[in-house]
């Protein structure tokens, strides 16, 4: 743990040095749990939307997008649920005065109990080696038994509590099991109580309830609201979706781990309608190929799991989670929801008006079901730049304090390109041939030209955001117009020509390469 902790640290801080992330309102001390994207998290965070963008709407014939708008009608937030029912248990330390989400105590004790589970495992599986059974030793060692019926005793009552929304069971759980503060060790806790997500504002200058807005605390509904608008002005047939980006508030009662939870955030996520009945067959596909647009940024296979949500929300029939192992451990990334026909039906009989679809080829109108793919950009962009930052020796070099960070991003979503280098930044023929070189790259790729170094500490400037090839224009250019190209990852050096260059820098950053 102590090694992820020092990572993450080390992430947070590479974010800020070079440029992905700032604290918003720094220069006041900042805002608690707001960020700012910098000049190459701006870059970052857009590709990786590109990349969720192409695969959900390009790459679908049946899916389409839009933009809706932030605010929307209060009634939309009632007929979702939001008002009455978008609550966390908030409970607090007398001690320390912290808060927390009883939840996540409870969720962290259980964690806890299968970190034993795990670690015990761990040292079974050296004492046997090749001998070893896992699956037998999970069914059949008394101490590994005696933690699952733990976890099971918890979980049956927590799912119990949270379901029947008992506050009173939930602070019982924390007391009986003598769940503590996990910052400073304290027992000493307050009763557990609701608190409200969503926050609000005024329309105009009228006051009250009627000029009560929200903030949206999520995009689905602006997809839902939108339904009937969409399948008629694009002639979709079921099943079809409707994916958008967008950004969504909630009033957190624990923002913290930088940038995974924040008040501020955005979301991509995609409302796939299906006929009633067939939601199970497309939950499943769905979540397979959610799984595989993961996977081919890069992202090891042992990083990325499903979990299987025990504690369904108001709307599912089934819900999972794909989670990823960020440096503070396994967390939600990704949810797969089958929303069955909540949303719409709600919405239908609030608003007095039909959300149904005629299909014809059973001859009768219904109320689609909705499987639901949803993705935090915010929490997209940690996995992939924790998982990317790695500090390693440079190759041949024997002094071991000669070592380099770089960002080993997946070359189709790295902020930058290609970067232009001259190797003598006085010399003005050297100059303008860099600098012809980077214009003629950047009309088709994010570029970045720099002479403000000695060509190693150009090189580790690159390495650290990412940039997957960079361009050296050196003497022997005047001469034949050749340059050299290195690759970030195996420092290994091509001497090719201006042709041939772009050539090879279009075949390898091109976001096609995600999806062959």
């Amino acid at each position: 743990m102590a090694q992820q902790s020092d990572h993450f640290k080390k992430v947070v801080a590479h974010c800020k040095e070079y440029g992905f992330i700032y604290q918003s309102s720094e220069v006041y001390d900042g805002l608690a749990a707001v960020y700012d994207y910098g000049p190459y998290g701006s870059e970052l965070k857009n590709n990786l939307k590109q990349y969720w963008w192409k695969s959900m709407v390009q790459m679908h014939e049946n899916i389409v997008g839009i933009d809706a708008a932030i605010f929307m009608h209060p009634k939309t937030w009632k007929a979702s649920g939001h008002v009455d029912a978008f609550n966390d248990p908030l409970i607090d330390n007398k001690d320390t005065k912290r808060r927390y989400r009883a939840d996540q105590l409870i969720e962290g004790y259980v964690e806890k109990i299968q970190g034993k589970i795990d670690k015990d495992v761990a040292k079974a599986e050296k004492r046997f080696k090749e001998n070893f059974d896992k699956e037998k030793y999970l069914a059949e060692s008394p101490k590994v038994l005696k933690y699952k019926g733990q976890i099971s005793e918890v979980m049956d009552r927590f799912t119990k509590a949270m379901s029947a929304e008992n506050m009173e069971e939930l602070k019982a759980i924390i007391d009986d099991y003598e769940i503590a503060d996990p910052e400073s060790g304290s027992r000493n806790w307050t009763d557990v109580r609701m608190f409200n997500l969503m926050f609000s504002t005024q329309l105009g200058n009228i006051a009250g309830e009627e000029g009560k807005l929200y903030l949206r605390p999520e995009t689905a509904q602006g997809i839902f609201v939108n339904f009937l608008n969409v399948q008629k002005t694009t002639r979709q047939k079921i099943p079809f979706g409707i994916a958008q980006i967008g950004k969504a508030f909630r009033n957190e009662i624990v923002a913290r781990q930088f940038i995974f939870r924040m008040r501020e955030f955005e979301q991509m996520e995609m409302q796939f309608f299906v006929r009633p009945g067939e939601e199970m067959k497309w939950y499943e596909y769905w979540k397979e190929a959610r799984m595989k647009w993961h996977l081919a940024l890069g992202h090891p296979a042992e990083k990325l799991r499903y979990h299987d949500h025990d504690n369904l929300a108001h709307y599912a029939n089934a819900a999972l989670d794909i989670e990823f192992e960020f440096p503070f451990g396994f967390r939600e990334l990704e949810g797969i929801h089958s929303r069955t026909d909540f949303d719409l039906s709600r919405h239908q009989e609030l608003s007095g008006k039909k959300m149904q679809y005629f299909d014809p080829e059973v001859d009768k109108n219904y109320v689609p079901y909705v499987v639901e793919t949803s993705i935090g950009c915010d929490r997209m962009f940690l996995a992939t730049i924790s998982n990317a930052l790695v500090e390693e020796q440079v190759p041949g070099q024997d002094d071991p304090k000669n070592v380099r960070d770089v960002l080993k991003l997946h070359p189709a979503i790295a902020p930058v390109k290609v970067a232009v280098l001259p190797l003598k930044r006085n010399d003005e023929r050297l100059v303008k041939a860099a600098k012809d070189i980077y214009q003629r790259l950047s009309l088709s790729h994010n570029c970045q030209y720099d002479d403000t170094g000695s060509i190693g500490k150009l090189y580790r400037r690159q390495d650290a955001i990412g940039t997957p090839f960079c361009v050296t224009v050196d003497f022997e250019h005047l001469d034949d117009g050749t340059v050299t190209i290195r690759d970030r990852d195996t420092l290994s050096q091509e001497r090719v020509s201006i042709e041939e260059l772009e050539r090879i820098v279009d075949e390898r950053v091109n976001m096609r390469q995600l999806f062959l």
